[in-house]
């Protein structure tokens, strides 16, 4: 049973209920706010393992509070948008979302996205092949076990899903992944979004990754996709 804590952000009443009750159902710790405005102390007071968050709220719309979260935290976050739009989507993963949600949606799904959220960022057991889980390269380490990325020695804030993608293209070096192939092993069954987000993530690896090392490079293989290159 579930013991995670969830912030349900969202001006939609009816919405804000049948989540509250799917959730609390699963076991999940629930606490609800309608007004954008008092979501970010809500956050502070209530320490959420996730956060629901709707896109368009009075007070402050949820690319704001999307934004001031990313700035101190890396709680999950799902964004929950009627629109359904590209735009609104890349928006959201490029601001530090974890995953979206279309309304109108099955509270069913929603509460598989949040699992398995939350599956990615939890750190696996130790076991005798964990070393398997990272891969290293000049002046980087990306462990999977632990869902750490080091550049140069120091610890750098990297989103699960971003670690999982560089993980599996640094453990395929040279092989070019198409953006479909890159959404079908590394986001899995559980994604029905589209190939721009993946160019959301390597956008946001780029800038941390960029001119660490001349014996690597994450590159662009126009017209297909990317590889995670080595110098011979």
């Amino acid at each position: 049973m579930a013991t995670e804590k969830i912030l349900i952000v969202d001006d939609e009443i009816n919405i804000c209920e049948l989540l509250r009750l799917y959730l609390e159902k699963e076991g999940y710790v629930t606490e609800v706010v309608n007004d954008g405005a008092k979501a970010l102390d809500a956050f502070n007071s209530f320490n959420p393992d996730m956060v629901l968050l709707d896109i368009m709220l009075p007070g402050l719309d949820g690319w704001q509070i999307c934004r001031e979260i990313r700035k101190t935290s890396q709680t999950p976050i799902i964004m929950l948008t009627a629109k359904g739009e590209v735009f609104d989507k890349v928006l959201g993963l490029e601001l530090g979302a974890d995953d979206y949600v279309v309304k109108p949606f099955e509270p069913k799904e929603v509460i598989a996205r949040i699992k398995a959220v939350l599956r990615r960022i939890t750190p696996a057991v130790p076991s005798e092949d964990s070393s398997n889980k990272v891969v290293t390269y000049d002046k980087l380490s990306i462990n999977l076990t632990n869902y750490e990325l080091k550049i140069n020695g120091e610890y750098v804030d990297a989103p699960p899903k971003e670690l999982e993608l560089i993980y599996h293209l640094a453990s395929n070096p040279n092989r070019v992944y198409t953006r479909d192939q890159l959404l079908d092993e590394v986001w899995g069954f559980e994604y029905y979004g589209n190939s721009r987000t993946v160019d959301v993530h390597v956008k946001r690896l780029r800038e941390k990754l960029e001119g660490v090392s001349d014996q690597w490079e994450l590159r662009t293989i126009w017209g297909v996709g990317y590889k995670f290159d080595t110098k011979s």
